[in-house]
């Protein structure tokens, strides 16, 4: 019997920092802030922060980002975030950067379901 493949795939994510010429910046942003997403693990550049509540906005997008979407789909062609302060001038762009291959087994103690003979 073969053994079973329990790979899949998620888009590696880069959002930065978008700063409108002139516009007021109140969530302490600067030009060329950014971090990158690989699976489940957020990077900062060293020395760089982000705001909580920055983060906050766009956190629940970014599990579906990473995910394949219909090319139709709002969530594969809407990618600027406003920063959740009204009085701010800064957006996150969520940008696709490639994909990365990860496998089940190693990402859940849940095991997938039983095949059966016909599948």
């Amino acid at each position: 019997m073969a053994e079973r493949d329990d790979g899949f795939e998620l888009f590696d994510l880069r959002v930065d920092v978008v700063i409108p010429e002139g516009g007021a910046v109140y969530c302490g942003a600067r030009p060329g802030d950014h971090f990158t997403l690989q699976g489940e693990m957020l990077h900062l550049p060293p020395g760089q922060g982000i705001s909580i509540y920055s983060l906050a906005s766009v956190l629940p997008l970014l599990a579906a980002k990473q995910r394949p979407t219909h090319r139709n789909d709002w969530m594969t062609t809407d990618a600027d975030i406003a920063c959740p302060d009204p009085n701010c001038s800064t957006r996150l762009r969520i940008t696709r950067t490639g994909l990365r291959r990860f496998s089940h087994a190693e990402t859940t103690a849940v095991p997938l379901p039983t095949l059966s003979n016909d599948e």
